[in-house]
């Protein structure tokens, strides 16, 4: 369609908003930020102004000490000004791609602008920095699912959720990637209307706008490339019970065969038997813990269903080709999402 028309049928929709000021949205830009994440949510700011005619959104990028930051990806982008400058913003965006180290400083002048009156966000990790300056409590918080469970051990304040991104209050969080688009057309839709966001989101080839409550990751029958229902509920008890490891014949009752159907079912479309899988899933979870935490061995190993940690170090070296602790030697830890 083209683009008048869309502006005149824009017009005409009783949805559209009367915003005499546009709503101004603060990016504060983490060194090694997600290109992506970011981009996919500043980009149905402009797309809706294009579309609509008229400046109902503004955006200002912002770094720490007001130079110019670079992404996880290596482009270097220049920032409006440092964080202590950021005034007049109707909501804030913490970007980030890694879980970083905060400062007083930083936590200062993020609770200064939230209590200027700004709403507050992050997107993928940039939780990290708002639940450090105390701003998530009470919250529901959505950030990336790798990060989840060791998010959550570190902040247990916050209502953390799989959920691709939450909107609570005047909280905005999202996972990262593409869901910052999703979150970001929730936004367009609450001020201007959904004829705009949904203009906004075909401008974007994006078919289908998602909800708050669709889920981050693909479904177990996408990821492992099976359809069988018995397998895939079988893997669904393996990975929701993790900390506390069922036995191999258990899960095969559960999903109402006998563990040698199970171990069949395991060997035809996964290759492995069911311990197995289920072992390279437990490790998973404890390499996460141990990057993105400083919980002691003994406690990762817990937490990922290991009894001891020198069981824990023998698997893990035989399945990584090196110590638990070793994951810990510091690395770059450039954003992914």
């Amino acid at each position: 369609m083209p683009l008048e028309s869309v502006r005149r049928t824009l017009a005409s929709s009783s949805e559209a908003g009367n915003d005499t000021q546009p709503w101004t949205v603060g990016f504060y830009l983490v060194p090694e930020f997600p290109m992506m994440a970011f981009a996919a949510a500043a980009e149905p700011l402009r797309s809706a102004n294009r579309l609509s005619g008229a400046r109902h959104f503004d955006w200002r990028l912002y770094s720490r000490d007001g130079k110019p930051v670079r992404a996880s990806n290596g482009i270097d982008v220049p920032v409006a000004g440092s964080l202590v400058e950021t005034r007049d913003v109707d909501l804030l965006m913490v970007c980030a791609g890694s879980q970083g180290a905060s400062d007083a400083g930083e936590a200062k002048m993020l609770r200064r602008i939230a209590q200027g009156g700004a709403a507050i966000g992050g997107i993928s990790l940039g939780a990290y920095p708002l639940a450090r300056a105390g701003l998530l409590d009470g919250k529901r918080c959505a950030l990336h699912w790798e990060n989840l469970a060791a998010f959550a051990e570190e902040f247990p304040r916050v209502r953390t959720t799989n959920d691709i991104f939450a909107i609570d209050g005047d909280c905005y969080t999202c996972s990262g990637g593409t869901a910052a688009l999703d979150m970001m057309l929730q936004v367009v839709t609450a001020r201007q209307g959904a004829a705009l966001a949904n203009a906004v989101s075909e401008q974007f080839i994006h078919p289908q706008i998602r909800t708050a409550h669709d889920p981050q990751r693909m479904t177990i029958q996408a990821r492992l490339g099976v359809g069988n229902a018995k397998l895939i509920a079988a893997v669904s008890i393996m990975e929701n019970a993790i900390d506390e490891p069922r036995a191999v014949q258990d899960i095969a009752a559960a999903v109402e065969l006998s563990p040698r159907q199970l171990e069949r079912l395991f060997a035809r479309y996964l290759g492995e038997r069911p311990r197995d899988h289920y072992l390279k899933l437990r490790l998973a979870r404890a390499r996460t813990l141990l990057r993105e935490t400083t919980r002691p061995i003994l406690d990762v190993a817990v937490a990922s269903g290991f009894a001891s940690a020198s069981h824990f170090s023998r698997l893990y070296r035989e399945a990584h080709g090196h110590r638990p602790s070793d994951e810990r030697v510091p690395r770059r830890q450039g954003g992914k999402r």
